[in-house]
């Protein structure tokens, strides 16, 4: 893991940077430097010694894994729920509770499965389980918001380690799908005991942590499970908090009260930069963010050469540089480097207000026009540089800040049209596979589609209908040209993993970002 720069005293440098952008209300607020406490190993409240403390931005919002489909909950759960196959510290799609899986023909998948694996409750682990958590996600019952396993048909149990997956098509990826939300494998007879509501407030799964307690806002405490097929942890308590800005990071950080800080974005970054006691570290992750256009309904963004002026307009590098912190790489058609599917050879929009201006012009909108640019306040910042920069091209959009819950309430609707004109969205392409960014965004047919093509429908299918993997390269990188030309979206960047720590915890996460802390160690 790439060490971001550190010093003694905070690095003032990025102030200059945003004003390269000459945006008001954007400055950064001075953090109050609490009172320096002395950490330690042991944590008073559990009587245990040793124990990780770890923060994300936000809490989860269920302790049932199938009942949620965003990383903040899944972060939490992937603890303490196995997944049938996981991604290593490398990238590489590895064996979990699956040992191995193959392809027997278009519609089946076999996987064999570990053996001697034992929920929390003592439960077995084997076949049967597998097929009935998968029954349960896929039953409309459940209300699951993941999507992932939409050619799963059903399942078969041909022994007590050995079962089969029926699909409606060929899925060339599914055991890349089943290394998070849709792999979780989940207790078939503690659930039939205590029912959704009871499985909610004391999940059992077969991970490397067990359930203790949580308090909502506050804190999400696990133990270390000691019979996991891998080995006990190297913790004996995982916490889980939530830290929503950079001040109560570094409170917490400084106090002891947490190790590790994660989900930060380079702006929280930066404020917690040159503090005496926190570490900053970073990688190159995979969440991939872009501005997505409703070119459905009336109004300028019908017109391509209206979307290929945003695209013009908006200033990538000098975004990620000036508001970033240069904590970013820039993207040329919502696939992110490191994904499958990434073609090198489509080259991001010059940068040009002059080439935005005479495409609106040409367009029919020589003076501009006005819109709304709808964001979640936790990206303000963004989303504000994003104005500005677009109103350099004569495009005056108006940021409309709402509160994560209400956002991710509308983005999940029906409608449409629900985050107005334009929203800044982002997406973790966790499968490393570009089928994971586009499935909901593009195909006219989905939940997240604003722009209808058929040659992009047709191109889709192939990816992710295809058994040979040259064919489907070939179709994401016509899909990346298409998506270049017709600009149904504005294309942004991808961000860096950034943690902050203390001198304690030793942790790398893999692209993906996922808080999987098996492997995670501490000094006392």
């Amino acid at each position: 893991m790439e060490r971001i720069r550190q010093g003694r005293t905070v690095d003032r440098r990025h102030l200059p940077r945003r004003d390269l952008l000459r945006l008001g209300g954007l400055a950064v607020p001075a953090l109050a430097v609490p009172a320096l406490l002395t950490g330690c190993g042991t944590d008073p409240a559990s009587g245990v010694g040793n124990v990780l403390r770890v923060s994300q931005p936000g809490d989860p919002k269920t302790m049932d894994p199938q009942k949620q489909g965003d990383m903040t909950s899944m972060n939490v759960l992937i603890n303490m729920f196995d997944t049938l196959t996981t991604r290593g510290s490398d990238n590489t799609l590895r064996p979990r509770l699956a040992l191995s899986w193959t392809a027997r023909d278009q519609h089946t998948w076999r996987f064999t499965l570990r053996p001697g694996v034992t929920f929390h409750n003592g439960e077995a682990f084997d076949a049967a389980a597998v097929k009935f958590s998968l029954e349960r996600l896929l039953d409309p019952a459940t209300k699951s918001p993941i999507v992932e396993l939409r050619y799963v048909k059903d399942m078969t149990v041909v022994d007590p380690l050995t079962v089969d997956v029926h699909t409606t098509l060929h899925d060339p990826i599914l055991p890349d799908k089943l290394s998070l939300f849709g792999g979780v494998v989940v207790p078939p007879r503690y659930l039939a005991e205590v029912g959704d509501e009871g499985f909610a407030s004391h999940p059992v799964g077969t991970g490397p942590f067990t359930y203790l307690r949580w308090q909502r806002d506050h804190e999400l405490r696990m133990r270390a499970y000691p019979h996991h097929w891998q080995g006990r942890p190297h913790v004996d308590e995982l916490v889980f908090s939530p830290a929503p800005n950079p001040s109560s990071s570094l409170a917490a950080l400084q106090s002891g009260g947490v190790d590790l800080v994660t989900g930060l974005t380079p702006d929280a970054a930066q404020q917690l930069e040159g503090y005496p006691g926190v570490t900053l570290d970073g990688c190159t992750g995979v969440r991939t963010s872009y501005l997505s256009l409703n070119t459905l309904d009336k109004g300028p963004l019908r017109d391509r050469r209206v979307r290929q002026a945003l695209n013009h307009a908006v200033d990538v590098p000098l975004l990620i540089k000036a508001v970033l912190g240069g904590k970013a790489t820039e993207t040329a058609a919502l696939i992110p480097r490191g994904a499958f599917g990434f073609d090198p050879s489509v080259k991001p929009f010059t940068r040009s207000v002059a080439t935005a201006r005479a495409l609106l012009a040409e367009a029919g909108y020589p003076h501009g026009f006005d819109t709304v640019l709808t964001a979640s306040n936790v990206d303000s910042n963004v989303a504000e540089a994003l104005s500005g920069l677009l109103a350099k091209a004569g495009v005056r959009a108006r940021v409309d800040l709402i509160d994560p819950g209400t956002y991710a309430s509308r983005l999940t609707s029906d409608n449409h049209g629900a985050l107005g004109p334009m929203y800044l969205a982002a997406s973790t392409v966790w499968t490393l596979d570009g089928e994971s960014i586009v499935q909901s965004n593009v195909r006219s047919d989905r939940r997240q589609s604003r722009w209808h093509s058929a040659e992009a429908d047709r191109l889709i299918d192939l990816e992710e209908l295809s058994e040979d993997p040259e064919e489907r390269a070939k179709a994401f990188s016509d899909l990346q040209r298409l998506m270049r030309r017709e600009a149904p979206f504005v294309f942004l960047y991808q961000i860096d993993n950034i943690l902050a720590r203390n001198e304690r915890p030793r942790w790398k996460p893999g692209s993906a970002g996922v808080l999987d802390m098996r492997s995670a160690e501490v000094s006392r």
